[in-house]
């Protein structure tokens, strides 16, 4: 028996690498004959630098940047050889005949929701500027191209910080120059100088949300309340929102209706903000990641599917992570189980779900006993 496991992460539980360990050693308690493949998932947030760096051979390098409430944080970048990245991912990047490089940025570790406790969690207080850091680090280190991951974030600043830490500058009403600029300060501000140098890299970014920057389907709208955007707080942050995206587009002389495209209010509109100043493109973010983990060759020799994540929903079948490899595999005709912490779901058919935590558990004791809690569950399966 040949086995697939590729789990996603249990936020705030276990990490995709985790998750297919664990999977993988209670499995060989009871069936130590079965051949296992374990094929850690990321779908741009945390555990994408590492997923994709040790899966082409590449290397790491840490710095210490800006977080997103202004304390220092270690966060690594990850280096492979583009000839080390398979072809299907390659030509998913487009950087036509380029060669030497890519970095690998991970906007969770610099910017990300995971580095601030509960109570400090606050977009208006939160920048982008670590995550701009990494990609000038990365600039510097002679990176011929750039990937970010932008999942997990824990800001709602355009990308703004980012910006700034690469070359975009901030004028208040006095003419006066902002070096520090959070979404509470953004009424000060009346004019943007400078902007993105021209040598920097070809970007691109790993992004599967379809929401658009503005609107009741917008960054702020859809993912500001798990942020600590409160509700009364949600008409005059799209409404700033609007202003700054407008002046920005003017700036960088863009067209406005980057403001509406699919997956501009990606991470708190970082997305559109680097399109816009720094010319990045956006990639189907699931597919650079089955591509780059050669995940089809993988299905194809498998005989069982095992996937999962924190939690398995709606969202979850719409065309990402977990959800989309359950459903090629299903395609393929293999048998698939989906191991999650909680189902929010039915199960299309052919497809076994299971929840791990049993029923009445607290989130905060649900989350501790993750590990065990997927041991148990997969003993009692197979």
């Amino acid at each position: 028996m040949r086995v697939l496991l590729a789990f996603d992460k249990f936020k705030d539980a276990l990490t995709a690498s985790d998750a297919c360990a664990i999977a993988a050693a209670t499995l060989r308690e009871r069936h130590p004959g079965w051949t296992l493949d374990l094929c850690p998932l990321a779908d741009g947030g945390e555990g994408f630098c590492d997923i994709l760096t040790r899966a082409a051979g590449g290397s790491f390098e840490t710095f210490t940047v800006t977080g997103p409430r202004g304390a220092a944080v270690e966060a690594a970048l990850g280096f492979v050889e583009l000839s080390a990245v398979p072809t299907p991912a390659r030509a998913l990047l487009d950087l036509g005949n380029a060669a030497g490089l890519i970095a690998l940025v991970e906007l969770a570790t610099a910017s990300g929701l995971a580095l601030l406790p509960a109570g400090e969690r606050d977009p208006w207080l939160t920048s982008s500027v670590g995550t701009g850091q990494l990609v000038r680090h990365a600039a510097d280190r002679g990176a011929n191209a750039i990937l970010m991951g932008v999942g997990g974030s824990a800001t709602h600043d355009l990308g703004l910080g980012a910006l700034g830490a690469l070359g975009l500058e901030f004028l208040s009403g006095d003419g006066q120059p902002m070096t520090s600029l959070r979404p509470e300060q953004w009424p000060r501000l009346v004019r943007f100088a400078g902007g993105v140098p021209a040598s920097l890299p070809p970007l691109r970014i790993a992004c599967d949300v379809a929401n658009p920057l503005l609107g009741p389907q917008g960054a702020a709208a859809v993912y500001g309340p798990q942020k600590g955007l409160r509700p009364a707080d949600l008409a005059r942050i799209d409404h700033e929102s609007a202003r700054l995206a407008l002046m920005l587009c003017a700036h960088c002389g863009r067209p406005d209706a980057l403001m509406d495209a699919p997956g501009a209010g990606a991470a708190g509109g970082i997305a559109f903000g680097l399109v816009a100043a720094a010319r990045a493109r956006l990639l189907p973010g699931y597919d650079l990641v089955a591509a780059w983990l050669d995940l089809e060759a993988r299905l194809a020799v498998a005989d069982v599917v095992i996937t999962g994540e924190g939690r398995f929903d709606a969202s979850s079948l719409q065309g990402k992570g977990p959800g989309a490899l359950a459903a090629r595999a299903l395609a393929l005709g293999k048998t698939v189980h989906v191991f999650a912490g909680a189902v929010g779901v039915a199960a299309p058919s052919g497809l076994a779900l299971h929840a791990i935590t049993p029923a009445g558990v607290p989130l905060a004791a649900a989350l501790r006993a993750a590990p065990e809690n997927l041991a148990v569950s997969l003993r009692a399966v197979f």
